[in-house]
């Protein structure tokens, strides 16, 4: 397939909360491979897109409202809106909504067969595993209206860690039946990135792996380099990629795993002693 593999010329590009920080250096990424870029957002879109929709994802006649003015076809989505914990709505923000969006969209035919889709997930959702379980309780609740009353019963799953968990867990569960629809579905996992969200909680969100940056000599990820995995993981390059959390933090999360550098933290995240 050579370097057109990695392009987007003639397909259309749905990116979900495409404004601003890594969601808008994806859509950025996806317009400059030769994409036809669509971004639903809550906010402004302060760049050149083929189409903007105001979408509120806590609304989800609001969301309906988009679906609808979406054609036919889609060919890869760009699953990348997320707020931090005090957001009234989280969950609904961070996962439900774009669960029913992405599910919407291809249960209405407007994704298509080879199409992909790539969520952004954090180093926050680590260690998903351990409460797979639950998760997939979670994930087992058929629509949004029961997603939203199953948040509401569980105490401390209305946080972006559990956001990012049931993304992590989604990703890996629906790798088969969306591979048998023809479709491939992914995800990110950035480590510390600087974008105006990251900023707002910096004592947290940037703080984080600090001493491993310092010590390597490197700084935070810029939003670009999270896009540009994931245009390569909703190419036709990643072909052969399905159903995977790729980590992109410059080997923090692995170093800290294996004790090649001390990270007590990830091994907690982890559950490794």
């Amino acid at each position: 397939m050579g370097i057109d593999a990695f392009r987007y010329d003639g397909k259309r590009v749905l990116v979900v909360g495409g404004a601003s920080g890594m969601g808008a250096a994806a859509a950025k990424t996806a317009a400059d491979l030769g994409g036809e870029v669509i971004v639903i957002d809550v906010a402004d879109v302060g760049f050149p897109v083929a189409h903007a929709l105001k979408v509120d994802l806590r609304d989800k006649p609001s969301v309906d409202t988009a679906i609808g003015e979406i054609a036919r076809p889609v060919h890869a989505a760009f699953s990348c809106a997320g707020v931090a914990d005090g957001t009234p709505g989280i969950m609904l923000i961070n996962f439900i909504s774009q669960r029913y969006l992405l599910e919407r969209l291809r249960d209405d035919g407007k994704l298509v067969r080879g199409a992909a889709v790539v969520m952004i997930s954090s180093v926050a959702g680590l260690g998903w595993e351990r409460d797979l379980a639950k998760v997939l309780d979670f994930l087992a609740q058929p629509d949004w209206e029961a997603a939203a009353k199953w948040i509401e019963g569980h105490e401390g799953t209305d946080s972006y860690a559990f956001s990012k968990q049931a993304i992590n867990a989604y990703v890996a569960h629906e790798a088969f039946p969306m591979l048998q629809a023809g479709m491939r579905i992914n995800a990110v996992l950035p480590g510390p990135t600087d974008t105006p969200l990251a900023r707002a909680n910096a004592d947290i969100w940037l703080a984080f792996g600090s001493d491993y940056r310092e010590a390597c000599g490197v700084q935070a990820l810029a939003p670009e380099q999270v896009a540009n995995v994931m245009a390569f993981l909703c190419s036709d390059a990643a072909s052969g990629v399905n159903g995977a959390t790729v980590l992109v933090d410059c080997g923090h999360v692995p170093s800290g795993l294996t004790g090649s550098f001390d990270a007590p933290m990830i091994k907690m995240l982890m559950g490794v002693e």
